[in-house]
């Protein structure tokens, strides 16, 4: 399909995919590749995955036999997300899931928890946990005994707020419970080492980093301790996920892995262009700010993913502003790209504390490995065309 001339702005929806991750997939689709196999094509699929398994790892500063595959970060969130934990031999159930309020819903959700034991972490306007409540609800059940997982989203998909996960763990470890980390939208975008951050259990997803749709990954702290696998069958992925590996996917997410570990320095770059996103966006508002609102920018205070902006001006609608957008040829977004395709309230902001007007104003720019220098000025003056139109209607 042909688009023409477009400036896409949507990153953490998915990106575009890497030419390197495309031509991969495509060497290994040319042959059969079930990694079970003991045959030549069979031992090569399975060198193709093992490499993969290196490079993901190699991201995420921890060891490969830790890594497991799986379809995405929806099936991870669905398989991490169980009561029942296996250590050395036996089953532990937890009493609780707690998860914060700003979370991805593909974890609000709660996986295999029953409803009535998910508990909500509320966050402060910023977007970060509050800290007091989550101790509080820690020892609660600490206090009888029990063990509970608490689920945290490294990098907020919407606002780009980075939680501070070292004193989460330590908090989470403190009561001897279990540290579940959603590190799909930090993953290429913001160091995130496994060790450091202190989680037992994290997941991630290929296509937010330039790799294919269709691939995944659940990284262990420690092999021995894992959940109760969510899909049975044949012993793949270490008897943790059953069903043959998605090979050309997977080689796809190694290749776009090793990709972003070379190019990290790149997104001293994205920063740079995101600011001056920001400061353009104050500008046009400035100049005419008789016609224009002064743009609110969420949890721009707190620390951020280098390439995320979310941002309201209360008197242009956000739904009226995308389909503008997208006339002009950017793609921008409001809010998740996982909820029904229509611009409805944002959890993530109303739990921040955003108003009726920013909520139905909010608008989401992400930018990625892809964007440039002209993509920025494309938006920054269809925007001021569509603004001042809009804020004067």
């Amino acid at each position: 399909m042909q688009f023409g001339r477009r400036t896409y702005l949507d990153y953490n929806a998915t990106s575009p995919i890497l030419a390197c991750a495309r031509d991969a997939m495509m060497d290994v689709l040319d042959f059969p590749n079930n990694p079970s196999s003991v045959h030549t094509e069979g031992r090569y699929a399975r060198k193709v995955v093992e490499q993969a398994r290196k490079s993901l790892a190699e991201l995420v500063d921890w060891k490969p036999a830790n890594v497991v595959f799986c379809s995405g970060a929806t099936e991870a969130a669905n398989h991490l997300l169980t009561p029942f934990i296996r250590s050395a031999g036996y089953q532990i159930e937890l009493s609780a899931l707690l998860v914060g309020a700003t979370e991805h819903p593909c974890v609000l959700k709660g996986g295999r928890f029953p409803s009535e034991k998910v508990r909500i972490i509320p966050v402060t306007e910023g977007g970060i946990l509050c800290l007091d409540t989550l101790k509080a609800m820690l020892k609660e059940y600490h206090d009888r005994n029990e063990m509970v997982m608490v689920a945290v989203q490294f990098a907020n998909n919407e606002t780009g707020v980075l939680q501070p996960l070292g004193m989460i763990s330590e908090l989470v470890h403190e009561f001897d419970s279990v540290l579940v980390v959603d590190a799909v939208q930090a993953l290429g975008k913001h160091e995130f080492s496994m060790q450091a951050s202190g989680a037992d259990f994290a997941f991630v997803s290929s296509h937010k980093i330039g790799g294919p749709q269709g691939a995944g990954a659940i990284i262990f702290r420690d092999a021995s301790i894992s959940p109760a696998p969510l899909l049975v069958g044949g012993g793949q992925e270490q008897y943790h996920r059953a069903g043959t590996e998605n090979v050309s996917a997977i080689h796809g997410f190694g290749v776009a892995c090793a990709w972003h570990k070379k190019n990290l320095t790149k997104n001293t770059q994205i920063s740079a262009l995101r600011d001056s996103i920001e400061e353009g966006l104050r500008t046009i508002s400035h100049d005419r700010r008789d016609e224009i609102a002064t743009p609110y920018f969420f949890g721009e205070q707190e620390e951020r993913l280098c390439n995320t902006s979310c941002f309201s001006v209360t008197d242009i609608k956000a739904e009226t502003a995308l389909m503008a957008l997208d006339l002009e040829g950017i793609a921008v977004s409001s809010g998740s790209a996982c909820t029904s395709g229509k611009v409805n309230s944002s959890h993530v902001l109303e739990a921040m504390g955003a108003n009726k007007q920013q909520l139905d104003s909010a608008l989401r720019v992400s930018l990625g490995w892809n964007t440039n220098k002209e993509d920025a000025e494309h938006f920054l003056g269809a925007w001021k065309k569509i603004a001042v139109r809009m804020a004067t209607a």
